[in-house]
C-alpha cells in the first residue's frame, strides 16, 4: 500500500470491522493510517494490497515481532480481508504468499496470526494453505483502561 491508497484502505478496514463485529470500538481514521503506517520510520505496520481495475479489493496488515524464543523475528498478520465479491479469485492466497516472502526476506522464523473460531471459511482457507491451528496456546488479552490499570 502507498499513502494515496489510504481512503480505499480505510474502507476495507471498516468492512473487516463490520465482518468481525468490532465496529463499535473501531478507531482507525485516515490520519491514524497516515501517521502510523506511512509517516513513521519504521512504520507501526506494513500493508499489502490486492488491486483489481485500479480499486483495492483486498489487504493484509502485518508487523514484525523482533524478539522471540527462536532468536528470529516473527511476522504477525493482524488483518487479512478480501471483499466478498472478489473472493475465490486468488487474492487472499497471493497476499499470504507475499507476506511469506516478506517474512523470509526479513529473516523471520515464523508467520503467525489469529482467526475467530466462528470464521469457518477463514479457517478452511488457512488450512488449505497448509496452516495448522495451534493446539497448545490459548489467546488471552487485556483491553481498556480499567483492565490495563489494574494493580
Amino acid at each position: 500500500a502507498t499513502a494515496p491508497d489510504i481512503p480505499q484502505l480505510l474502507l476495507l478496514m471498516t468492512a473487516l470491522a463490520d465482518f468481525e463485529h468490532y465496529r463499535a470500538s473501531f478507531a482507525i481514521t485516515e490520519e491514524v493510517l497516515r501517521r502510523q503506517g506511512f509517516a513513521s520510520n519504521p512504520p507501526d505496520f506494513y500493508c499489502l494490497v490486492a488491486r483489481q481495475d485500479a480499486s483495492l479489493r483486498g489487504m493484509l496488515v502485518y508487523y514484525f515481532i523482533p524478539f522471540t524464543a527462536t532468536a528470529t523475528p516473527t511476522l504477525f498478520i493482524k488483518e487479512l480481508f478480501v471483499e466478498p465479491s472478489a473472493r475465490g479469485q486468488g487474492m487472499g492466497e497471493a497476499l499470504m504468499q507475499t507476506a511469506a516472502r516478506a517474512a523470509v526476506a526479513h529473516g523471520c522464523g515464523a508467520v503467525r496470526w489469529a482467526v475467530a473460531e466462528w470464521n469457518t471459511a477463514g479457517r478452511r482457507f488457512y488450512e488449505r494453505l497448509g496452516a495448522q491451528p495451534n493446539p497448545v496456546w490459548i489467546d488471552y488479552g487485556l483491553s481498556g483502561t480499567s483492565q490495563l490499570n489494574r494493580p
